[in-house]
């Protein structure tokens, strides 16, 4: 209730100003007048770090205490000042960062003059700073920034408008950043454990965490395969979704295809990097772990200019250890370089860069039978760190790099105009041992030598219009927008049929190993041009260019919010591919092409959904929606696969507590899908048609910053994956290598990792100050249930559960000058179960991850 006042107003308000400052003398005595009506103490200015401890409280109040604190002058007139609640703030910020932190989503912003802090309307056009609690409620919330504790309340990937969460008609989830401090996942594939509605780590170390490129097939959303996203625009990196570089990751299962095209009907993940913030940040981290990890983060934002409409960020990494596997390793550095200028009042100009090395991508190629992985054979089950490879043939890496600019501007209050436009090139490349025939008998293995490059480019552009146009009492959110996507690739390989000898007789070019007792010494005899090596080849060339065009419209009457939107998409694609051989009577070089043929294709898809919302905070919802999926492949016969067509029916409720600290959700959906794809039984080497196939179940979840302390998550899955129409039949192959009937696919439940059902749960506790001041603890727990080995439903792989803990400590909370100091300690698979992720069929399962520790020390100042 304090104030200042060293301008000139109008009579009236310099009588309030008056006796707004004797109120304040009276009330709180010395306290403001060390304060919000002192000069700056000696040393301290607007750079400062400074350490604040500020209650709930009226924003005036909030203010007093600010100024007492940091012992510098806000001024401000009396009436400007809201009568809404503001805080907790507590931590080290500076002077400027502290103030926008209290005013964020007050409609108040503040500059400063002379060692004073004049505190004042908001231009119409001012910037939004991050979620600030107004009231225990967020007052604004950026629907790409971090979100506050484990609750996000506002998307963008959802409708491609600022738009909450509990207005959309679909099921929306936010991997907040506070949530991947608190887990400390690696990866994107580990951030999303907790997620309903998304399995993730079926191929165990057999993939790297990402949702596209190499074994993306790792990353299932309500049982398809997902698509990435990154900031609104589809990524094919291999090494999109490092966790350093970003500050959200969003989930929406179900289809996608109206704003974003080409998706299958499980959904997508979209994912936010990190950009100039409004307010300085500085951090910098040292991690620590099991497999020997070293890691080291910073993170710096700041102003360029003094007015703060140029600012940047630069956000670094590099990591290297091993894995639970021996010789499997893992190294990366790269970097994240943004700036934003905002060139005036209603627009503004994003650049963001990055680059990714990453000679160690950890994957792991082996692939065994249950026979090994599950002990049918009673040898004993093999360990984790058991490599199968050999030494001499073991690279397996990536190269990324990114452009990417964002552009905004607004023509009036009716309608705004958006850019985004991204440019990357990715490179993966191997050379390993890959599954041969398998296990050749009850001990020995066969390997076959693989050498990969895999050059990728893709140019996306997103453009749109859009705005809010009233109508009468309803409130309309439109947008139209047209989108493009150029993807090229050049996938070569190269496969070494040498016989081998390894003390075993080579076996068609294969080589072998005792997976109980390995030996390898494999030389590689991998040059096609030599009438030494006997190698073949297979090259791929794919340019894929598909252009969409989409509206949207969100009509909002009181309670009643209706969306209702529609896109064509048309997809053109050449491509061609060949195969390379020496492997004739003269070993000479030959190369057979297939022609290279157009292959267009167009679709409209749609979607359309309703949600009511109670003044209570609970909001039933309806939707359905259509996606589409343009195909580039052949089957055994050579003939082109038609597009995969996919419906979704979807009914939930969702509900935010009036305070936004909690947030429920739960959702019905059924997808069906057509021209589903699977590996044909009878051609391995191949794709099958299988028909018609059928998603359908339930998921369940919730999110609470229950109190200031205590943070909460936990979900429920139910997915029953079958194929509804097929004409495909297999044999049926157990565990312990024995064959059954030829059984039909139709009405079996998907296989390879689709579990019906998985549960999660999650929580974070800060202990009181007077018990250990700046401690605190977390734990969660992770089911996931049964999967089928195969199509037709030969054995089932066991289901698993899971347990995480960790722990950190604030040491600036007990030790003034250790400010900003941070430690925490994270363990996943706590009791270093061994478990199977999944299957596929008899010929390849795949190990999960044990026990993994990982602690880091950050500072932030």
């Amino acid at each position: 209730m304090a104030a200042s006042v060293d301008t000139p107003t109008a009579t009236g308000n310099r009588f309030r100003h008056i006796l707004l400052t004797a109120v304040a003398l009276s009330t709180y005595g010395g306290l403001a007048c060390a304060g919000a009506l002192a000069a700056p103490a000696a040393g301290v200015n607007g750079g400062t770090i400074l350490s604040f401890q500020i209650a709930q409280k009226p924003l005036r109040d909030a203010l007093v205490d600010l100024g007492t604190q940091a012992r510098v002058r806000l001024i401000f007139a009396a009436d400007s000042i809201p009568d809404i609640l503001v805080g907790p703030l507590n931590g080290t910020f500076s002077v400027p960062d502290a103030i926008g932190r209290l005013l964020g989503g007050t409609g108040l912003t503040f500059s400063s003059q002379d060692g004073a802090f004049y505190i004042h309307k908001a231009a119409s056009a001012s910037i939004t700073l991050g979620p600030v609690r107004v009231g225990g409620t967020v007052a604004h919330e950026s629907a790409t920034g971090p979100g506050v504790g484990y609750v996000a309340t506002n998307t963008l990937t959802g409708s491609k408008t600022d738009t909450p969460i509990i207005e959309i008609p679909n099921s929306i989830h936010v991997i907040t950043k506070q949530q991947m401090i608190d887990q400390q996942p690696q990866n994107v594939m580990e951030a999303l454990r907790y997620t309903p509605g998304v399995h993730v780590e079926g191929l165990g170390g057999f993939a790297n965490g990402v949702g596209s490129g190499y074994n993306n097939g790792s990353i299932v959303q309500r049982g398809f395969a997902t698509a990435q996203f990154v900031d609104g625009i589809r990524s094919y990196s291999n090494s999109a979704g490092e966790t350093a570089f970003l500050e959200r990751i969003e989930v929406m299962n179900g289809p996608a295809s109206v704003l974003y095209g080409q998706t299958t009907p499980g959904g997508l993940i979209g994912m936010s990097l990190k950009k100039p913030t409004d307010t300085p940040l500085r951090n910098v981290t040292l991690g620590f772990g099991n497999w020997g990890r070293y890691e080291a983060t910073f993170d710096v934002s700041d102003r360029v200019t003094k007015s703060g409409n140029v600012r940047y960020r630069i956000a670094g990494i590099g990591v290297t250890q091993g894995t639970q596997t021996n010789y499997i390793d893992y190294h990366r550095v790269g970097v994240l370089p943004s700036i934003t200028w905002d060139i005036d009042h209603k627009t503004s100009l994003t650049l963001l860069g990055s680059y990714m090395y990453t000679p160690g991508d950890g994957i792991n190629m082996t692939q065994l039978p249950p026979s090994v992985l599950l002990d049918t054979n009673g040898y004993g089950r093999i360990p984790r760190s058991r490599f199968l490879g050999d030494k001499n043939w073991n690279e397996s890496g990536q190269t990324d790099a990114m452009f990417e600019y964002q552009f905004k501007h607004t023509f009036n209050r009716w309608i705004d105009f958006s850019q985004t436009m991204r440019f990357e090139s990715s490179e993966f490349r191997n050379k390993t041992l890959m599954r041969g025939e398998g296990m050749v008998t009850d001990q020995l293995y066969s390997r076959g030598p693989v050498e990969t490059n895999w050059p990728s480019t893709t140019i996306g552009l997103d453009t749109r219009v859009g705005g809010k146009l009233p109508i009468g009492p309803v409130q309309n959110t439109w947008v139209v927008g047209t989108d493009f996507r150029q993807y090229n690739s050049r996938d070569s390989s190269l496969s070494d049929d040498t016989p081998g000898n390894n003390g075993y007789p080579g076996l068609d070019g294969y080589t072998l190993v005792n997976v109980y007792n390995p030996q390898s010494n494999y030389v590689p005899c991998m040059d096609i041009h030599s009438a030494k090596c006997l190698v073949s080849g297979y090259q791929s060339h794919q340019n894929y260019f598909q252009e969409g065009i989409y509206f949207q419209d969100q009509l909002k009457y009181k309670g009643l919010s209706v969306i209702l939107g529609g896109r064509q998409d048309w997809v053109n694609y050449h491509g061609y591919t060949a195969q390379t051989s020496n492997e004739n009577a003269t070993h000479t070089y030959t190369y057979t092409r297939t022609s290279a043929l157009p292959r267009p294709q167009a679709a409209f898809t749609w979607r359309a959904g309703l949600v009511y919302q109670f003044k209570f905070g609970l909001a039933p919802y309806f939707s359905y929606s259509t996606s589409f999926v343009p195909q580039s492949s052949r089957n055994w016969q050579g003939n082109l696969f038609p597009p995969l067509t996919g419906k979704q029916l979807e009914a939930g409720l969702k509900y935010q507590s009036p305070d936004q600290k909690i947030f429920l959700q739960a959702a019905a959906f059924r997808i069906e899908e057509d021209h589903y794809l699977i590996t044909d039984p009878d051609h391995p080497n191949f794709s099958a048609d299988a028909g018609r196939v059928r998603s359908q179940g339930f998921e369940l979840s919730a999110n609470a910053n229950l109190t200031r302390n205590l943070r909460f998550m936990a979900s429920y899955t139910y997915d029953a994956a079958t194929y509804l129409s097929t004409n495909l039949s297999d044999v049926q192959e157990y565990a312990n290598g024995t064959t059954g009937g030829t059984i039909s696919e139709k009405g079996k439940y998907i296989g390879e990792g689709i579990p019906r059902n998985m549960a999660s749960a999650f929580l974070d506790y800060t202990l009181p100050t007077r018990y250990l001041k700046g401690f605190g603890i977390n734990g969660g727990v992770r089911y996931n249930g049964f999967t089928y080995s195969d199509d037709v439903n030969s054995f089932k792989v066991p289901a698993y559960t899971l347990f995480d803990i960790g722990a950190h400590y604030d040491f600036g909370q007990a030790t003034p000058i250790l400010k900003g100091l941070r430690g925490q300690l994270s363990v996943s698979n706590l009791t270093n179960k061994y478990y199977i992720t999944s299957c596929g069929g008899t010929y390849s399962c795949y190990i999960g991850q044990g026990r993994r520790v990982y602690g880091n020390l950050s500072y932030s100042w």
